[in-house]
């Protein structure tokens, strides 16, 4: 007996440029077979109409994803219509649910409400915290990054998670439309929160990018009475005495002498060289982590006199 594929279910946007996708959407025969398949496929929204249905360009013509079809809780009024109209230009995930005749005109008629169904049920529903997946930021704000897990499906990930070097902002780290690994954190009442931080090494394995006598870039993060806090990378950071002759600002680019390293405090000192208005654009993310499921992680150093560390398990 043959097994049914089974369905994989990613960020919106991961299908609109495969050949399988493409292929799928070419003409109304393929969207015929693709129906009776129950193919997810994505498609660009090129306009959202004064009734609020979606309206997909597709390779053999316009495709409509009704209102109520336009995402999970439209219909229950728990999803506000701003969600629909903030699609437009954005590729969205739909399955084929019929075609209606408008003289000599077929149009596909698609729903992404049952591609989130069928994500939720198939897919959101069976995460457990320390599994590891793939992700696109949506939106950021002061308290954390949404991010894109499946079909437009969203989970939250608080800023203390981002990086165990602390930033004063999301946008430090992430760009929106900027796509990640996340590990699931917690899971409690239907609602998935993300962590990076885990993925981005501990510190030792960030430590041993660097060696003392170096000289090295980072990022003024943090400027206290008794020193400057640089980070070196997301999971590392040292501190640098003050420097009465350069005006040092949060987000500067500096250039620093590594003095020292101490796994037993975790900590690194270091000299200011020089600083320079840095770029706004987050850098590419070093992973040390790429798959799952972590049932436990430590970022301390054995031996060392402070414990930072996680144990991913579902809440009771």
């Amino acid at each position: 007996m043959s097994m049914e594929k089974k369905r994989v279910y990613l960020p919106e946007g991961a299908l609109l440029t495969t050949a399988e996708n493409q292929a799928a959407t070419s003409s109304l025969t393929a969207l015929m077979r693709a129906q009776d398949e129950q193919m997810l496929l994505e498609a660009r929204v090129v306009r959202c109409d004064v009734e609020h249905n979606l309206i997909v360009q597709l390779p053999c013509g316009e495709g409509i994803i009704p209102h109520d079809e336009g995402a999970q809780g439209i219909a229950e009024g728990t999803t506000k219509d701003i969600a629909l109209i903030s699609r437009v230009g954005k590729p969205v995930c739909f399955v084929v649910t019929g075609f209606e005749q408008t003289g000599d005109v077929c149009r596909p008629v698609l729903s992404r409400r049952v591609a989130q169904e069928r994500c939720r049920e198939e897919f959101l529903n069976h995460l457990r915290p320390g599994d590891v997946v793939p992700a696109r930021v949506t939106r950021l704000e002061t308290f954390g990054a949404f991010c894109d897990i499946g079909c437009g499906l969203v989970a939250l990930m608080p800023i203390a998670d981002i990086s165990v070097s602390r930033i004063s902002h999301p946008t430090d780290r992430l760009a929106v439309g900027m796509e990640i690994r996340t590990v699931v954190s917690t899971m409690e009442n239907g609602r998935i929160c993300l962590s990076l931080r885990e993925l981005l090494g501990t510190w030792e394995e960030n430590a041993a990018l660097f060696s003392e006598g170096e000289t090295v870039s980072g990022v003024v993060r943090s400027v206290e009475s008794y020193g400057i806090f640089i980070e070196l990378t997301p999971n590392l950071a040292g501190l640098a005495e003050l420097h009465p002759d350069m005006d040092v600002r949060v987000g500067q680019q500096a250039a620093v002498f590594i003095k020292g390293m101490n796994p037993e405090k975790m900590k690194v000192k270091l000299a200011l060289i020089d600083v320079m208005d840095g770029e706004s654009k987050p850098a590419p993310l070093r992973y040390f982590i790429t798959e799952g499921p972590i049932t436990q992680w430590r970022y301390s150093p054995s031996g060392s006199q402070r414990v930072i560390e996680r144990a991913f398990a579902m809440a009771e």
